[in-house]
């Protein structure tokens, strides 16, 4: 059964968010909140874990996968960045958004899309995501935690730790962070095409 840590929302308690790091680099899976609605999320390199992700949520070869960064530093390092979008990205990060780019090397094939070579990338408003990502030193791979058949993503840790706890190792409880999923932007051609309109105001980029 997984464990289900309460979180202060303004001031995560670091020893847990250093637990919930620890169980990330062991090859662990953990549902965490972010600005737009709870996701789950695995070290970017751990195949097993990854298919483990993609089991809760039965994605198909093309699904676009994100990396939750600290920082636009961090980003250069996973996605190619010209000065457009560099400028909307500084603009509208950290919030609730996913941008399409297209990935680098450092990016395992098996986490892009499949005809593309893209990947999402994303830098959450939200303390929780911030300080893991500190613990734990490098961008976090995740998807949405919306489970197959559902209409809405899944907002009470309660209920997903109830629903997710044979599946997952950690679910990280930071409070009810809402149904919205993030507004995805495709910077990955030569102008942003909005994807679909989330939490996050799709007007920057129209």
């Amino acid at each position: 059964m997984s464990q289900l840590f309460q979180l202060h929302p303004k001031d995560p308690q670091r020893r847990l968010l250093r637990q919930a790091a620890d169980c990330l680099r062991g090859g662990g899976l953990i549902v965490y909140p972010t600005d737009s609605c709870y996701a789950l999320g695995c070290q970017i390199g751990d195949k097993d874990a990854m298919e483990r992700l993609a089991r809760v949520r039965q994605t198909d070869k093309h699904h676009h996968f994100t990396l939750v960064c600290r920082d636009l530093s961090e980003i250069a390092k996973y996605a190619k960045v010209g000065t457009w979008q560099y400028r909307l990205l500084r603009a509208n990060t950290p919030g609730p958004y996913t941008f399409l780019l297209q990935a680098t090397k450092e990016v395992p094939r098996r986490l892009q899309h499949a005809k593309r070579a893209t990947i999402g990338i994303r830098i959450p408003d939200h303390r929780v995501p911030q300080l893991l990502l500190e613990e734990l030193g490098e961008p976090l791979m995740t998807s949405t935690l919306l489970l197959p058949g559902d209409e809405f993503p899944m907002t009470d840790a309660t209920e997903i730790h109830a629903r997710l706890g044979k599946t997952v190792d950690i679910v990280l409880d930071g409070g009810n962070c809402g149904l919205e999923p993030t507004t995805v932007v495709d910077l990955a051609g030569e102008a942003p095409v909005v994807v679909r309109e989330g939490r996050g105001n799709p007007a920057p980029f129209l």
